[in-house]
Protein backbone atom coordinates (compact mmCIF):
# COMPACT_ATOMS: atom_id res chain seq x y z
CA UNK A 1 0.00 0.00 0.00
CA UNK A 2 1.47 3.47 -1.03
CA UNK A 3 2.74 5.40 2.05
CA UNK A 4 0.30 8.39 2.86
CA UNK A 5 2.12 11.79 2.65
CA UNK A 6 1.86 12.95 6.30
CA UNK A 7 1.15 17.03 5.24
CA UNK A 8 -2.05 15.27 2.87
CA UNK A 9 -5.30 16.44 4.88
CA UNK A 10 -7.65 13.86 6.63
CA UNK A 11 -10.50 13.62 3.99
CA UNK A 12 -13.07 11.27 4.23
CA UNK A 13 -12.89 8.25 1.88
CA UNK A 14 -15.94 6.26 0.46
CA UNK A 15 -14.89 2.52 1.15
CA UNK A 16 -16.92 -0.31 3.15
CA UNK A 17 -17.40 0.39 6.15
CA UNK A 18 -14.06 -1.71 7.72
CA UNK A 19 -11.77 -0.96 4.86
CA UNK A 20 -10.23 2.02 7.20
CA UNK A 21 -9.95 0.44 10.18
CA UNK A 22 -9.63 -3.21 12.36
CA UNK A 23 -11.88 -4.86 14.58
CA UNK A 24 -10.64 -6.21 17.86
CA UNK A 25 -11.40 -7.39 21.31
CA UNK A 26 -9.01 -7.06 24.10
CA UNK A 27 -7.61 -10.81 24.89
CA UNK A 28 -9.38 -10.74 28.27
CA UNK A 29 -12.70 -9.36 28.02
CA UNK A 30 -15.44 -10.82 26.25
CA UNK A 31 -17.99 -8.85 23.94
CA UNK A 32 -17.16 -5.54 25.39
CA UNK A 33 -15.60 -3.21 24.45
CA UNK A 34 -15.36 -3.73 20.84
CA UNK A 35 -11.94 -1.97 19.92
CA UNK A 36 -12.12 0.30 16.67
CA UNK A 37 -8.57 1.72 15.66
CA UNK A 38 -7.37 2.65 12.18
CA UNK A 39 -5.90 0.35 9.71
CA UNK A 40 -3.97 3.28 7.49
CA UNK A 41 -2.51 6.60 8.32
CA UNK A 42 -4.59 9.92 9.10
CA UNK A 43 -8.47 8.59 8.97
CA UNK A 44 -10.43 11.09 9.58
CA UNK A 45 -13.06 9.67 12.57
CA UNK A 46 -15.49 12.19 12.18
CA UNK A 47 -15.70 11.60 8.74
CA UNK A 48 -15.19 7.83 9.00
CA UNK A 49 -18.25 7.96 11.44
CA UNK A 50 -20.90 10.13 9.78
CA UNK A 51 -20.46 7.77 6.64
CA UNK A 52 -20.76 4.81 8.29
CA UNK A 53 -23.09 5.66 11.33
CA UNK A 54 -25.76 2.38 10.64
CA UNK A 55 -22.19 0.28 10.71
CA UNK A 56 -21.27 1.67 14.09
CA UNK A 57 -24.65 1.34 15.62
CA UNK A 58 -25.12 -2.32 14.61
CA UNK A 59 -21.76 -3.41 16.17
CA UNK A 60 -22.86 -1.19 19.25
CA UNK A 61 -26.19 -2.71 19.87
CA UNK A 62 -24.13 -6.25 19.95
CA UNK A 63 -21.09 -5.42 21.91
CA UNK A 64 -22.77 -2.49 24.58
CA UNK A 65 -19.27 -0.37 24.26
CA UNK A 66 -16.83 0.53 21.42
CA UNK A 67 -13.64 1.89 22.07
CA UNK A 68 -12.25 4.16 19.69
CA UNK A 69 -8.34 4.09 19.86
CA UNK A 70 -5.75 5.26 17.67
CA UNK A 71 -7.24 8.53 16.63
CA UNK A 72 -6.07 11.24 18.72
CA UNK A 73 -8.81 12.68 19.46
CA UNK A 74 -8.08 15.49 22.49
CA UNK A 75 -10.26 18.62 21.92
CA UNK A 76 -13.45 19.53 22.94
CA UNK A 77 -14.57 20.65 19.48
CA UNK A 78 -12.78 17.63 17.69
CA UNK A 79 -14.72 15.34 20.46
CA UNK A 80 -18.24 17.42 20.06
CA UNK A 81 -18.28 17.03 16.55
CA UNK A 82 -17.16 13.37 16.74
CA UNK A 83 -20.65 12.93 19.08
CA UNK A 84 -22.68 14.92 16.71
CA UNK A 85 -21.47 12.01 13.76
CA UNK A 86 -23.10 8.99 15.53
CA UNK A 87 -25.66 11.11 17.57
CA UNK A 88 -28.98 12.62 16.61
CA UNK A 89 -28.68 15.26 19.53
CA UNK A 90 -26.51 15.99 21.94
CA UNK A 91 -27.70 16.81 25.52
CA UNK A 92 -26.36 20.13 26.83
CA UNK A 93 -28.51 20.23 30.25
CA UNK A 94 -27.13 18.81 33.51
CA UNK A 95 -27.22 20.13 35.98
CA UNK A 96 -27.81 17.46 38.29
CA UNK A 97 -24.34 16.65 39.18
CA UNK A 98 -21.44 19.22 39.21
CA UNK A 99 -19.62 19.29 36.02
CA UNK A 100 -18.37 21.77 33.64
CA UNK A 101 -19.21 22.88 30.33
CA UNK A 102 -15.72 22.74 28.52
CA UNK A 103 -17.69 23.60 24.74
CA UNK A 104 -21.17 23.81 24.13
CA UNK A 105 -22.23 20.47 24.36
CA UNK A 106 -19.35 18.77 25.97
CA UNK A 107 -18.66 18.50 29.95
CA UNK A 108 -16.21 17.29 32.72
CA UNK A 109 -16.81 14.46 34.41
CA UNK A 110 -18.61 14.84 37.45
CA UNK A 111 -16.86 15.46 40.74
CA UNK A 112 -16.42 12.96 43.15
CA UNK A 113 -13.22 12.18 45.42
CA UNK A 114 -10.31 10.99 43.78
CA UNK A 115 -9.33 8.14 46.26
CA UNK A 116 -12.98 6.83 46.08
CA UNK A 117 -14.60 4.29 43.31
CA UNK A 118 -17.76 5.60 41.77
CA UNK A 119 -19.95 3.32 41.45
CA UNK A 120 -21.28 1.38 38.55
CA UNK A 121 -24.27 3.10 37.05
CA UNK A 122 -26.42 3.70 33.98
CA UNK A 123 -26.26 7.08 33.23
CA UNK A 124 -29.01 9.43 34.47
CA UNK A 125 -31.42 6.03 34.81
CA UNK A 126 -32.91 7.78 38.04
CA UNK A 127 -34.81 10.17 35.80
CA UNK A 128 -37.81 10.04 33.63
CA UNK A 129 -35.49 10.86 30.51
CA UNK A 130 -31.88 9.66 29.79
CA UNK A 131 -29.15 9.17 27.07
CA UNK A 132 -29.26 6.34 25.29
CA UNK A 133 -25.52 6.93 24.21
CA UNK A 134 -22.67 8.40 26.25
CA UNK A 135 -19.33 9.34 25.57
CA UNK A 136 -16.19 9.70 27.31
CA UNK A 137 -12.84 11.02 25.54
CA UNK A 138 -9.55 10.98 27.58
CA UNK A 139 -7.77 14.24 26.81
CA UNK A 140 -5.25 13.04 29.59
CA UNK A 141 -4.57 9.45 31.86
CA UNK A 142 -4.01 9.89 34.86
CA UNK A 143 -0.96 9.15 36.54
CA UNK A 144 -2.31 6.06 37.98
CA UNK A 145 -5.39 4.20 37.98
CA UNK A 146 -8.57 6.63 36.96
CA UNK A 147 -10.19 4.03 34.63
CA UNK A 148 -13.62 3.97 33.36
CA UNK A 149 -14.52 0.11 34.30
CA UNK A 150 -17.53 -1.26 32.39
CA UNK A 151 -20.08 -4.00 32.90
CA UNK A 152 -22.89 -5.43 30.25
CA UNK A 153 -26.03 -4.69 31.99
CA UNK A 154 -28.31 -7.77 30.05
CA UNK A 155 -25.71 -9.94 32.28
CA UNK A 156 -26.12 -8.15 35.11
CA UNK A 157 -29.94 -9.31 34.98
CA UNK A 158 -29.26 -12.76 33.94
CA UNK A 159 -26.48 -13.23 36.97
CA UNK A 160 -29.25 -11.82 39.42
CA UNK A 161 -30.79 -14.49 41.70
CA UNK A 162 -34.38 -14.74 40.17
CA UNK A 163 -35.75 -13.99 43.28
CA UNK A 164 -34.23 -10.38 43.87
CA UNK A 165 -35.19 -9.62 40.13
CA UNK A 166 -38.88 -10.45 40.24
CA UNK A 167 -38.78 -8.08 43.20
CA UNK A 168 -37.13 -5.21 41.78
CA UNK A 169 -39.60 -5.95 38.61
CA UNK A 170 -42.42 -5.69 40.36
CA UNK A 171 -41.37 -2.78 43.06
CA UNK A 172 -39.07 -0.57 40.79
CA UNK A 173 -36.73 1.76 42.64
CA UNK A 174 -37.32 4.42 44.94
CA UNK A 175 -34.58 7.52 44.26
CA UNK A 176 -34.72 10.06 47.45
CA UNK A 177 -32.87 13.22 47.51
CA UNK A 178 -32.17 16.09 49.90
CA UNK A 179 -31.28 19.19 48.26
CA UNK A 180 -29.91 22.31 50.43
CA UNK A 181 -28.35 19.75 53.52
CA UNK A 182 -24.16 21.15 52.93
CA UNK A 183 -23.60 18.72 50.54
CA UNK A 184 -23.59 18.25 47.03
CA UNK A 185 -25.48 20.84 44.55
CA UNK A 186 -28.69 23.11 46.19
CA UNK A 187 -31.87 23.00 44.86
CA UNK A 188 -31.25 26.28 42.97
CA UNK A 189 -28.27 25.42 40.93
CA UNK A 190 -29.50 21.78 40.16
CA UNK A 191 -33.31 23.43 39.00
CA UNK A 192 -31.30 26.78 37.88
CA UNK A 193 -34.22 28.88 39.49
CA UNK A 194 -34.77 30.66 42.76
CA UNK A 195 -38.83 30.24 42.14
CA UNK A 196 -40.38 27.36 43.93
CA UNK A 197 -43.17 27.26 41.33
CA UNK A 198 -40.66 26.59 38.45
CA UNK A 199 -39.40 23.54 40.58
CA UNK A 200 -42.64 22.29 41.30
CA UNK A 201 -43.33 22.69 37.36
CA UNK A 202 -40.38 20.68 36.33
CA UNK A 203 -40.84 18.09 38.87
CA UNK A 204 -44.15 17.61 37.80
CA UNK A 205 -43.35 17.42 33.79
CA UNK A 206 -40.68 14.99 34.80
CA UNK A 207 -42.54 13.17 37.45
CA UNK A 208 -40.95 13.52 40.31
CA UNK A 209 -42.78 14.07 43.91
CA UNK A 210 -41.91 16.90 45.85
CA UNK A 211 -41.69 18.11 49.74
CA UNK A 212 -40.63 21.47 50.54
CA UNK A 213 -39.15 20.88 54.37
CA UNK A 214 -39.26 23.39 57.44
CA UNK A 215 -36.35 25.21 56.36
CA UNK A 216 -36.39 25.77 52.68
CA UNK A 217 -34.58 22.54 51.64
CA UNK A 218 -35.78 20.19 49.15
CA UNK A 219 -37.04 16.43 49.03
CA UNK A 220 -37.38 14.42 45.44
CA UNK A 221 -39.14 11.24 45.34
CA UNK A 222 -39.11 9.34 41.73
CA UNK A 223 -39.84 6.08 41.40
CA UNK A 224 -38.27 4.49 38.44
CA UNK A 225 -38.27 1.01 36.57
CA UNK A 226 -35.01 -1.40 37.66
CA UNK A 227 -35.05 -3.12 34.67
CA UNK A 228 -35.50 -2.27 30.57
CA UNK A 229 -36.45 -3.73 27.77
CA UNK A 230 -34.06 -2.64 25.07
CA UNK A 231 -36.25 -0.96 21.84
CA UNK A 232 -34.16 -2.46 19.26
CA UNK A 233 -32.68 -5.54 20.15
CA UNK A 234 -35.66 -6.49 22.90
CA UNK A 235 -33.00 -7.68 25.39
CA UNK A 236 -33.99 -7.01 29.13
CA UNK A 237 -31.03 -4.71 30.88
CA UNK A 238 -30.44 -4.26 35.11
CA UNK A 239 -30.59 -0.44 33.91
CA UNK A 240 -31.06 1.49 37.32
CA UNK A 241 -28.91 3.48 39.98
CA UNK A 242 -29.72 1.71 43.13
CA UNK A 243 -26.34 0.32 44.15
CA UNK A 244 -24.85 4.11 43.50
CA UNK A 245 -27.81 5.70 45.87
CA UNK A 246 -27.88 2.34 48.88
CA UNK A 247 -25.95 3.89 51.78
CA UNK A 248 -24.92 0.39 51.87
CA UNK A 249 -22.58 0.45 48.95
CA UNK A 250 -20.55 3.50 50.12
CA UNK A 251 -17.02 3.00 51.45
CA UNK A 252 -17.05 2.38 55.49
CA UNK A 253 -16.00 5.97 56.07
CA UNK A 254 -17.82 7.88 54.10
CA UNK A 255 -21.44 5.50 55.21
CA UNK A 256 -20.48 6.31 59.30
CA UNK A 257 -19.72 9.92 58.62
CA UNK A 258 -22.76 10.53 56.69
CA UNK A 259 -25.08 8.42 59.02
CA UNK A 260 -23.66 10.65 62.15
CA UNK A 261 -24.67 13.59 60.11
CA UNK A 262 -28.32 12.59 59.14
CA UNK A 263 -30.92 10.69 59.96
CA UNK A 264 -31.69 8.41 56.98
CA UNK A 265 -34.69 10.26 56.18
CA UNK A 266 -32.31 13.23 55.24
CA UNK A 267 -28.96 11.68 53.81
CA UNK A 268 -28.15 13.43 50.67
CA UNK A 269 -29.25 9.78 48.73
CA UNK A 270 -31.54 7.51 49.49
CA UNK A 271 -33.05 5.03 47.74
CA UNK A 272 -35.79 1.95 48.61
CA UNK A 273 -37.97 -0.71 47.35
CA UNK A 274 -40.85 1.32 44.76
CA UNK A 275 -43.15 0.64 47.73
CA UNK A 276 -40.79 2.68 50.29
CA UNK A 277 -39.57 -0.44 52.01
CA UNK A 278 -35.72 -0.78 52.64
CA UNK A 279 -33.79 -2.34 50.05
CA UNK A 280 -31.93 -5.11 52.03
CA UNK A 281 -28.14 -4.55 52.32
CA UNK A 282 -27.37 -8.17 51.85
CA UNK A 283 -29.54 -7.75 48.52
CA UNK A 284 -27.63 -4.60 47.62
CA UNK A 285 -24.23 -6.47 48.60
CA UNK A 286 -25.50 -9.10 46.12
CA UNK A 287 -25.63 -6.89 43.37
CA UNK A 288 -22.52 -5.08 43.77
CA UNK A 289 -20.75 -8.39 43.76
CA UNK A 290 -22.17 -9.46 40.03
CA UNK A 291 -20.98 -5.94 39.33
CA UNK A 292 -17.51 -6.56 40.90
CA UNK A 293 -17.11 -10.05 38.73
CA UNK A 294 -18.67 -9.09 35.63
CA UNK A 295 -16.08 -5.51 34.94
CA UNK A 296 -14.08 -4.95 32.15
CA UNK A 297 -11.18 -2.47 32.71
CA UNK A 298 -8.86 -1.33 30.12
CA UNK A 299 -6.09 1.84 30.90
CA UNK A 300 -6.96 4.70 29.16
CA UNK A 301 -4.84 5.96 26.53
CA UNK A 302 -4.74 9.82 25.42
CA UNK A 303 -6.59 10.46 22.38
CA UNK A 304 -9.65 7.12 23.17
CA UNK A 305 -13.42 7.54 22.90
CA UNK A 306 -15.00 5.11 24.44
CA UNK A 307 -18.64 4.67 23.51
CA UNK A 308 -21.67 3.33 25.42
CA UNK A 309 -25.15 1.97 24.80
CA UNK A 310 -26.07 3.44 28.11
CA UNK A 311 -29.13 0.60 28.21
CA UNK A 312 -26.68 -1.97 27.24
CA UNK A 313 -23.90 -0.88 29.36
CA UNK A 314 -23.42 0.29 33.40
CA UNK A 315 -20.11 2.28 33.90
CA UNK A 316 -17.55 3.38 37.35
CA UNK A 317 -14.98 5.32 37.52
CA UNK A 318 -11.84 3.65 39.54
CA UNK A 319 -9.45 6.44 42.02
CA UNK A 320 -6.81 7.81 40.80
CA UNK A 321 -3.64 9.55 41.56
CA UNK A 322 -2.39 13.32 39.12
CA UNK A 323 -4.33 15.14 37.13
CA UNK A 324 -6.89 12.78 34.72
CA UNK A 325 -8.53 15.06 32.17
CA UNK A 326 -11.90 13.49 30.18
CA UNK A 327 -14.56 14.97 28.33
CA UNK A 328 -18.09 13.67 28.18
CA UNK A 329 -21.49 13.84 26.00
CA UNK A 330 -24.16 12.47 25.79
CA UNK A 331 -26.22 12.04 23.49
CA UNK A 332 -30.10 10.87 21.74
CA UNK A 333 -32.34 11.75 24.47
CA UNK A 334 -35.41 9.42 25.54
CA UNK A 335 -37.62 8.18 28.15
CA UNK A 336 -39.07 5.39 29.95
CA UNK A 337 -42.56 6.34 28.46
CA UNK A 338 -40.32 6.32 24.98
CA UNK A 339 -39.20 2.72 25.40
CA UNK A 340 -42.41 1.27 27.37
CA UNK A 341 -44.91 2.41 24.19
Amino acid sequence: MKKLDKNIKRQTVNLAPDELIKLEHFTNSKDLPLVISPDINNVDLTGWADANRKFIEGKLLLNGAILFRGFNITTASEFERFGLAICSELFNENGEHPRTSLNGKVYTPVFYPSDRKLLWHNENSFNHRWPKKILFGCRQPAAQGGETPIVDSRQVFQRLNPKIREKFIEKQVMYVRNYGNGLGLNWETVFQTKNRSEVEAICQQNFVNFVWKPDGSLRTISVRPAVAKHPQTGEITWFNQAQHWHPACLDTQTRESLLSSFSEADLPRNCYYGDGNIIEDSVMAEICEIYQELEVTFPWKQGDILLLDNLLTAHARNPFIGERQLLVAMGDMTSFADINN
